[in-house]
């Protein structure tokens, strides 16, 4: 029997309409407007039926395996399923889980120590079928690791993985160009002293420039060599942009400033920013508000970074207090992150694609997610 939801506001990519969606074998059948009388059919009670939300690039993972400094949780499965229901519950039907690798080991356990951990439990999540919603692999490779390429190398054939981004977190530039905003994140999360705080900078600064200098070239061919996408990370000059561009990266990811965000925009990069600067008004490192980025024209899609919840929020705000079209601020999530992706077959509510659907409705400010279906399969 087929799946019908009825008695909805269906969000398609040029207008809202009441109507009716039936699913059926993993696919979406059909789009009608107006009621269904099908005895069956699921009352959406006038919500919001959109195409479930697509998101790129969360760290969210990475919380539910190292919940505190130093405590890694004994269970990878568990914390992997954690971090699935809470994506769900958000709203999401497809997540690139973006997972560090390079970063350097030191006195305390670190991202380092996590990693291999980290691909199992997708990997096994994937293949005994326990996730609710749909999940692929997203490698943040930073560049100033000394380990990075012997690291990346066994994971390159994972079928799993559908994008990269290359990151270069050192000291003094980019997301970091302002030193108290580092050194206040760095403490706050991992406990250290400020003696230890200035000898990691320190090291930092010394080693990594070097070390990035000789992986960005190594990366971009093995990683484009198998045809996954790169994004640059925290692009915060014009020359960060064009470099990037002359290396075939094709997403801009959280640029930290106006100037990069446009120049991106210019060269044909697409551009994406975190929810949450958005909902909290600005950045935490200092960057430029993503606000701003909207209202100027140069934001193509929204990342929720490190808070899974904040997708729909931002919607919401781009619509109510950025005066963004409320259709363009949710294509931001859903179609045109799709389409930079390459995922054809999702992204809209369209018959013959994948029946991924969220049912939400509006209190005031706040989205209250009420259902959510994946590849037809109702998991909330």
């Amino acid at each position: 029997m087929s799946t019908i939801i009825t008695n909805a506001r269906l969000v398609l990519e040029g207008e809202v309409v009441r109507g009716s969606v039936e699913l059926g074998d993993r696919q979406i059948r059909t789009v009608d407007q107006g009621a269904s009388g099908v005895s069956h059919a699921i009352d959406a009670e006038g919500d919001f039926l959109a195409p479930g939300l697509i998101e790129m690039h969360t760290d969210n993972l990475e919380r539910h395996f190292m919940p505190r400094p130093g405590v890694v949780w004994p269970n990878a499965l568990a914390a992997a399923l954690a971090h699935d229901g809470q994506m769900a519950a958000a709203g999401v039907t497809t997540v690139y889980d973006a997972i560090c690798v390079g970063y350097e080991r030191d006195n305390t356990m670190s991202r380092a120590d996590i990693f291999n951990g980290l691909v199992a439990a997708i990997g096994e999540g994937v293949r005994q079928d326990v996730f609710r919603i749909e999940h692929r692999l997203h490698l943040r490779c930073e560049l100033t690791g000394g380990e990075l390429v012997h690291t990346v190398v066994p994971h390159l054939e994972n079928p799993l993985l559908c994008l990269a981004s290359l990151m270069d977190h050192t000291p003094g530039q980019r997301q970091w160009r302002e030193l108290a905003s580092h050194k206040r994140y760095t403490m706050g999360m991992t406990g250290m002293s400020e003696a230890e705080f200035d000898a990691h900078v320190a090291k930092r600064i010394a080693k990594g420039g070097a070390n990035a200098e000789r992986n960005r070239p190594i990366m971009v061919d093995m990683l484009r060599s198998r045809g996954i996408p790169l994004a640059a990370h925290d692009d915060t000059t014009e020359e960060h942009v064009r470099s990037a561009a002359a290396l075939g990266i094709v997403i801009s990811e959280f640029p930290t400033t106006l100037v990069a965000a446009a120049t991106a925009k210019a060269l044909g990069l697409a551009t994406i920013a975190g929810a949450p600067n958005l909902v909290c008004g600005g950045s935490h490192s200092g960057g430029v508000s993503v606000g701003e980025l909207a209202e100027r024209g140069v934001l193509d899609g929204l990342s929720s970074d490190y808070v899974p919840a904040s997708l729909l929020q931002a919607v919401q705000k781009l619509s109510r207090q950025h005066r963004i079209p409320f259709l363009t601020a949710m294509g931001m999530v859903t179609w045109r992150i799709a389409d930079m992706l390459g995922l054809g077959d999702r992204g809209r509510l369209s018959p013959g694609l994948r029946a991924d659907i969220v049912q939400f409705r509006l209190l005031a400010d706040t989205p209250v997610v009420r259902g959510l279906w994946c590849a037809g399969r109702r998991v909330l």
